[in-house]
C-alpha cells in the first residue's frame, strides 16, 4: 500500500491559520484592562501629594459585566411615582453612567408586562439625566402575580 504524501499546498493553508491565530492573541494581549484602575494593587502606591488628583483614563470606556439589580413598585400610569420610585432605588449610584438598562415588567399579561417595562424605560431619563442620558434601553416580561412591579438590571459603565 503506497502512502499518502502531503503536499506543501495542503501545509500552506495550515500556516497561515496558524499565523492568523498567533497574530490574534498578540493583538488581544496588546490592550490595557480599562478596569485596572478600579482594582486594589494593580500600580504601584502613588505618593500623598498624586493620591488627591483623579486618574486620568485613557482608551475606551468598558462596561462592567455585573448588573446592578434594583427593584420599582409603582402603579402602572402613575408617572410620577415610577419617577419617585427609580430616584429612590437608584440613589447609591449617583455619578455614574449606565450603559445599558434591562427592565422586566411584572404581569400575569405579557403584553401588560412589556408595556410596564417600556412606560419604566420612558421615565428613566427623566428620573436621573445624567445616569440614563443615551443608555440602551430592552423592555421584557416577566410572569408574576404581582402588577406595578419592575425588575430592572443597569449596566455602568467603568468609569
Amino acid at each position: 500500500m503506497k502512502g499518502r504524501r502531503l503536499q506543501p499546498l495542503h501545509l500552506a493553508g495550515w500556516l497561515f491559520a496558524d499565523m492568523l491565530l498567533v497574530l490574534a492573541l498578540v493583538a488581544m494581549g496588546d490592550q490595557g484592562d480599562p478596569q485596572a484602575a478600579e482594582r486594589p494593587g494593580s500600580s504601584p502606591s502613588p505618593s500623598a501629594s498624586a493620591q488627591h488628583k483623579k486618574p486620568q483614563h485613557t482608551g475606551p470606556r468598558a462596561v462592567v459585566r455585573t448588573p446592578v439589580k434594583v427593584a420599582l413598585d409603582a402603579r402602572a400610569g402613575d408617572r410620577e411615582a415610577i419617577v419617585r420610585g427609580l430616584r429612590k432605588a437608584t440613589a447609591r449610584y449617583k455619578g455614574r453612567q449606565a450603559a445599558f438598562v434591562l427592565t422586566f415588567g411584572r404581569h400575569t399579561d405579557p403584553g401588560a408586562g412589556g408595556r410596564y417595562a417600556h412606560e419604566v424605560n420612558s421615565l428613566l431619563e427623566k428620573a436621573r439625566p445624567d445616569m440614563f442620558h443615551g443608555a440602551t434601553t430592552r423592555d421584557f416580561w416577566k410572569g408574576g402575580a404581582s402588577s406595578g412591579h419592575a425588575d430592572i438590571e443597569i449596566y455602568f459603565y467603568t468609569y
